[in-house]
C-alpha cells in the first residue's frame, strides 16, 4: 500500500486545516474562561429565583455582569471577580427568595493569577516542545525525525486551538485550565503514534538499507496503520460518550481530547511521515 503517493493531498488538507484555524482565530477570537480572564463564574438552581433577581442583585452591589443565563431553574452568571463579602451579601437576598436554592458552582480568580496562568501555560508548551525534541532526536540519532515530530505535534495543537476558536463562536465553548491541559495531552499523544510509525522505519531500514526511504516509510505506515487506528478507535469512542452524555465542567474538555485524537491519530501519517521524507530529500 503506497500511502506516501497521496503526501500532496496530506499538504493540502494540513494547509486547508491550518488557514481555516488561523482564519477563525482572526475573525472571531476566544471565549476565555475566568481562569485565564479573572472574574467569577456561579451557577445555581431554584424555581424561585428569576434572572432579573440576579440582575439587580449584582447591580446593586456594584459588580458587573459579563453572562447571566437562565434555563429550567438553573441560573449561571459570570461576572467581574466577586469578594468574599459581595457574594455573602448577595446570598442573603437570594435566601429572602428562596431559603433552600442550591448552589451547584462557585469559582473566582483574579486577573493577576489569570494573567499567570497564562504565561506557565507557554512557558509549560514551549518546554515540552523543546523536550520532545530533544528525546527524539536522540532517540533516533536524526535532528530530521525530530523536526517532523514537533512539527507535526504543532500541527495538531494549532488545529486544537482553531477548533475551539470556532467552537466557541457556534456554541460558547471556553478556553481554561481544562483546555490547557487537553493541549498538553494532545502534545503526548500527537508523539506517540508518530514515534511508533518512526521506529519502524528505522528497524525496516537496519534490516535492508538499500531500499529508498519512501518505499520503507510505505511499508512502516501499512504495518502500523491498523494499530494506530484501533487504538485511536478505542479512545475515541470513550471521549464521544463523555462529551454527549457528561456533564458541563468535563464536555469540552473531552471534545477537546477528541479534537486532538483524531488530529493525533491522521498527523503521525499525514504530517510526520511525509514531512521527514521532505526533509530527507532536500538533505
Amino acid at each position: 500500500m503506497k500511502i506516501m503517493k497521496l503526501r500532496p493531498l496530506f499538504y493540502l488538507l494540513s494547509l486547508s486545516l491550518i488557514l481555516m484555524s488561523v482564519f477563525s482565530i482572526w475573525k472571531w477570537k476566544f471565549q476565555v474562561g475566568i481562569d485565564f480572564a479573572g472574574g467569577s463564574l456561579w451557577e445555581i438552581k431554584s424555581e424561585k429565583i428569576k434572572r432579573e433577581d440576579v440582575k439587580k442583585f449584582f447591580e446593586e452591589n456594584k459588580v458587573q455582569v459579563s453572562e447571566l443565563s437562565s434555563k429550567n431553574g438553573l441560573i449561571s452568571i459570570k461576572s467581574k471577580y466577586l469578594s468574599t463579602v459581595q457574594k455573602a451579601t448577595i446570598e442573603k437576598k437570594m435566601k429572602k427568595l428562596d431559603e433552600n436554592y442550591t448552589e451547584l458552582r462557585f469559582a473566582s480568580l483574579g486577573a493577576s493569577l489569570g494573567k499567570e496562568l497564562v504565561k506557565k501555560t507557554i512557558v509549560a508548551i514551549v518546554l515540552s516542545t523543546l523536550g520532545v525534541l530533544l528525546f527524539v532526536a536522540k532517540a533516533f540519532g536524526d535532528w530530521g525525525f525530530g523536526v517532523s515530530a514537533i512539527l507535526a505535534m504543532l500541527h495538531d495543537s494549532f488545529i486544537l486551538v482553531g477548533a475551539f476558536s470556532y467552537l466557541g463562536h457556534l456554541f460558547g465553548a471556553e478556553i481554561d485550565a481544562l483546555f490547557v491541559t487537553a493541549v498538553l495531552t494532545t502534545l503526548s499523544a500527537s508523539v506517540h503514534d508518530t514515534v511508533v510509525t518512526f521506529d519502524r522505519i528505522r528497524e525496516l531500514r537496519r534490516s535492508d538499507y538499500q531500499t529508498n526511504l519512501t518505499d520503507l516509510a510505505n511499508k512502516a505506515v501499512s504495518e502500523t496503520l491498523v494499530r494506530s487506528i484501533n487504538n485511536s478507535t478505542t479512545i475515541i469512542i470513550m471521549l464521544l460518550s463523555l462529551a454527549l452524555l457528561g456533564g458541563e465542567t468535563t464536555r469540552w474538555f473531552a471534545v477537546a481530547l477528541l479534537v486532538g485524537a483524531v488530529s493525533g491519530t491522521y498527523s503521525s501519517v499525514g504530517v510526520a511521515v511525509p514531512l521527514l521524507l521532505l526533509f530527507k530529500k532536500k538533505k
